[in-house]
């Protein structure tokens, strides 16, 4: 489905010609139909790769392929045409824009049977949010439903999500995971999820542990946890950020 040749990514630093490298020579592949966790230390290179994979940021070097196609030097629409889906960590506003509309764009074939469906499916009451403006009046865990909403309604051969965990509540997050691990075994696409969370973890057929811009680890959960379970092992995650002081953090 996709494969990652050699891909490395560094950003120029308070704009002298030195460069930080974020991604050091990827080397990566990922099948059809397969459900692939990303997790490792915050600021070790999942975002970035995840972004270069959708064409948000351009490699520094290697070359990335698409069902057989080079689409290194396609832009995020033209790899969205081709099938690619991705959801933010913090998802875009648009103060004018309806959820509505934003679904729309999605697909333009929906009808309002199919956007009643779409909105019930990640928990949110139609006639309350369908003509609902997508800015800063929507919280946190709306703006991920909405946006889940919108992947499901795109129908992409692969998905990827940047840490759906992130910023809502425990109820949110609990039916969200179940929205996106039930529509991965439906659609049988490829699903890629950055994430730091256990059950996502427990889900993927493979894991991959990036940390300092490479691949360090790579397999089954019950290979990877070994190496993670000190830093992720928290069932109150979102609200104590992992912090072992916290009363509510069990590890």
């Amino acid at each position: 489905m996709l494969e990652a040749v050699d891909i490395s990514l560094s950003f120029p630093v308070n704009g002298n010609s030195v460069a930080k490298e974020v991604l050091n020579h990827i080397n990566v592949t990922l099948e059809p139909g397969k459900f692939y966790a990303i997790t490792g230390p915050n600021g070790g290179g999942k975002t970035s790769l995840a972004k270069v994979i959708m064409g948000i940021y351009q490699p520094s070097g290697g070359r990335l392929y698409y069902k057989g196609e080079d689409i290194t030097e396609l832009s995020v629409t033209e790899r969205a045409r081709r099938g690619i889906a991705y959801a933010f960590q913090q998802p875009p506003r648009f103060k004018g824009l309806r959820v509505r509309d934003l679904l729309r764009i999605a697909n333009h074939d929906l009808d309002e049977a199919a956007l009643h469906g779409l909105l019930r499916n990640v928990g949110l009451c139609f006639e309350d949010y369908i003509d609902r403006e997508v800015d800063a009046s929507l919280s946190g865990g709306e703006m991920k439903r909405i946006e889940i909403a919108t992947l499901l309604a795109r129908q992409g051969e692969m998905t990827i999500y940047d840490e759906p965990e992130a910023g809502v509540d425990l109820w949110t997050f609990h039916q969200l995971v179940n929205v996106i691990i039930n529509q991965h075994h439906k659609r049988q696409g490829t699903t890629l999820v950055i994430t730091h969370n256990e059950r996502f973890l427990m889900a993927a057929d493979e894991v991959m542990l990036v940390a300092d811009g490479e691949i360090r680890e790579r397999g089954k959960v019950d290979k990877i946890w070994p190496l993670i379970k000190d830093d992720y092992n928290c069932q109150w995650r979102n609200q104590c950020g992992g912090e072992t002081n916290d009363p509510n953090c069990i590890r």
